[in-house]
């Protein structure tokens, strides 16, 4: 049979009036095509298209359902195919990243009570969700609680109202799950989840399937003739329960912990006027800045802390990534609320360990200065340190020492010692590396009081911790220049939360939040 013969068959079947649409195009094109037809106009044209493409019909469907894997969804579409999601027009003007993320996380917490590494990591995920078409991984966002009452579904809500495409669900099915998501590809909020998904071990496997979109797929069999089907599982998740999720949710999760409001602590209402205009211009913000950058994020690979391993890395990758696109003081935040959220702590360098047993040393022996020798000699009889066997299994010299010490513009000068005049090292010369390097074992709470001539002398009052002596030191008196009572509030030390937003709220930058 000639290909002419086959045209002309083409003509005379009932599928006659895709035939020109099917000779006109390119395969590409007619793939294209096929992926957005509706379930009806696609069975009304797939013989023929089968027999353009030199297919059977069962591989026909296999090829058109991969490309719709991986083919962009516009809202509109999504729209039309049983689910209204709103359509977010972007924000008209260029948005800096680091203010904008700031802004989230400053918005997230006017709602929730949360520390601020959890408002920083939900800040992240709410705008990964507008990228989850460009990110390899999706973590899940884990919202727990010891106890009820503690905001979590505040939190739910409150990022269900930032994110791309929401869908909150207090309760779902793995056949549901999985058609959802293939059908509309939201952002799933799953609300109530220790009452009903801790123990379906069939939802856990479906929602852990999504973490990575190489592995975002199951097959389920449809139809009278039970044809296997592959649907998609690829989509942002978040979940919220009472206590501890199961195991393979965790270890695919970023964790947000909440905590229960004390009678002094004040959120604002969610469900408000002023709260709906304030969630679409947010959304209106992520839309445009996500649309802006997301060409970047896709090949992108952040600096990932040695602390972070395996799938914890895993998990907040795309969050760090989009952190140092945003820029500013983002990738340090970023960083931070990885690492405390996690439980993980930047493993030091040999260099700041020694740092912190020297500053030990100095601490413990309540002195100023110290003789190499003698400096040496208290590294060394620590059997829990490792300066014993630090060169090559034998005990570190006074010239390896001082060459370590040397990066830190440190080095060994002649100091008196009673009578003897050995070379060794003052605590004073050490006080710059310590601050920079090194976490210090207390807060200040309240700027140094001056002394003033004209009115007398006061003294500063070092607050450290339960382990650290207090430090008070008497100034010296400073011309006529009175500075007093100026008093810096810490959450870590009692400031309320309705404080700390009033001090982010002013600050120029995000350096202490």
């Amino acid at each position: 049979m000639t290909a002419r013969d086959d045209m002309e068959r083409l003509a005379q079947s009932a599928d006659a009036p895709e035939v020109d649409a099917l000779m006109l195009e390119s395969e590409e094109e007619l793939i294209e095509r096929l992926a957005s037809m509706s379930v009806l106009a696609y069975e009304r044209a797939k013989k023929g298209a089968a027999e353009r493409l030199g297919l059977d019909q069962p591989g026909l469907k296999r090829v058109v359902d991969e490309h719709r894997k991986h083919r962009p969804t516009s809202d509109e579409e999504v729209s039309g195919s049983g689910m209204a999601f709103e359509v977010v027009e972007p924000w008209p003007e260029e948005l800096n990243g680091a203010a904008l993320l700031s802004e989230l996380a400053l918005n997230i917490r006017r709602y929730v009570i949360c520390q601020p590494e959890t408002a920083h990591a939900a800040a992240l995920w709410a705008a990964m969700t507008w990228l989850i078409d460009v990110v390899q991984v999706a973590p899940i966002a884990n919202i727990t609680a010891p106890e009820r009452n503690c905001g979590k579904s505040v939190m739910l809500t409150t990022l269900g109202r930032l994110a791309k495409r929401p869908l909150m669900a207090s309760n779902i099915t793995p056949a549901a799950l999985f058609r959802a998501v293939e059908q509309w590809q939201p952002t799933l909020l799953i609300d109530e989840a220790d009452a009903f998904a801790d123990n379906n071990e069939e939802l856990r496997g479906i929602i852990n399937s999504g973490h990575t979109r190489d592995t975002a797929f199951v097959v389920r069999v449809v139809g009278d003739d039970h044809e296997p089907r592959m649907f998609t599982t690829w989509s942002a998740k978040a979940m919220a329960g009472i206590g501890k999720r199961a195991g393979t949710i965790e270890s695919r999760a970023i964790p947000l912990r909440l905590r229960r409001k004390l009678p002094h602590e004040h959120t604002d209402r969610l469900r408000s006027s002023e709260a709906d205009k304030l969630f679409l211009v947010m959304r209106r913000k992520l839309a445009r800045w996500t649309d802006d950058h997301a060409h970047r994020l896709a090949d992108y690979t952040p600096d990932m802390p040695a602390a972070l391993q395996n799938r914890n890395a895993d998990n907040w990758e795309p969050l760090l990534s989009i952190a140092e696109l945003a820029g500013g003081d983002w990738p340090r935040l970023a960083v931070h609320a990885a690492l405390t959220l996690s439980g993980v702590e930047e493993a030091p360098s040999l260099d700041q360990e020694l740092l912190g047993d020297i500053r030990e040393v100095f601490e413990t022996r309540l002195v100023d200065k110290l003789a190499s020798a003698d400096l040496l000699a208290a590294l060394i009889e620590d059997e829990e340190k490792s300066w014993a066997t630090s060169n090559k299994g034998r005990p570190m010299t006074p010239k390896q020492l001082s060459n370590r010490l040397k990066s830190y513009g440190i080095k060994p000068v002649v100091i008196r010692v009673g009578i003897a005049t050995p070379r060794g090292y003052r605590r004073d010369d050490f006080q710059d590396a310590f601050a920079r390097y090194l976490e210090q074992p207390g807060s200040l709470t309240a700027t140094a009081q001056q002394a003033n001539n004209g009115a007398g002398l006061s003294v500063a009052v070092q607050v450290q911790n339960a382990t650290s002596k207090n430090l008070s030191a008497t100034l010296k008196p400073l011309p006529d220049k009175a500075c007093d009572n100026v008093a810096d509030r810490n959450p870590a030390l009692g400031q309320s939360d309705e404080d700390w937003l009033v001090d982010y709220e002013a600050a120029d930058n995000m350096e202490d939040f």
